[in-house]
């Protein structure tokens, strides 16, 4: 499994942004397939996850903002990202599961892309 995170850049407080992550190897609608950051001198958190179609969760600190859905079409997940926050700055990385693992947990994940970076200035 192959997973390429693309979208991301600098913008301002209050912008959006959408990131995409796009797999190939596979047939991508069986997989559990989260986003996690990782803020500088932060350790790797939870943003949002989404098992089969429809199954989402979020961080408590995107809730409302975020919003994580899939196109089994295009073998992506995609991680729509309003009113963005100078603290969402972050690499952000998809990866994905075919277990069971909760959505929330990280290291339930088995598989990682590389991450894009997001810089929200304020």
């Amino acid at each position: 499994v192959q997973l390429q995170a693309s979208g991301g850049g600098l913008v301002q407080a209050g912008d959006s942004l959408r990131l995409s992550c796009a797999a190939s190897g596979v047939t991508f609608s069986s997989y559990t397939v989260g986003w996690i950051r990782r803020a500088p001198g932060k350790e790797r958190e939870f943003v949002a996850a989404i098992r089969w179609a429809d199954n989402t969760m979020y961080a408590d600190s995107v809730k409302g903002r975020f919003t994580i859905s899939r196109d089994n079409a295009k073998n992506t997940v995609y991680l729509q990202m309003n009113r963005l926050k100078p603290e969402d700055t972050a690499i952000y990385y998809c990866a994905a599961q075919q277990g069971r693992s909760a959505m929330n947990y990280i290291r339930g994940y088995d598989y990682w892309g590389k991450g894009t970076q997001v810089t929200v200035s304020s």
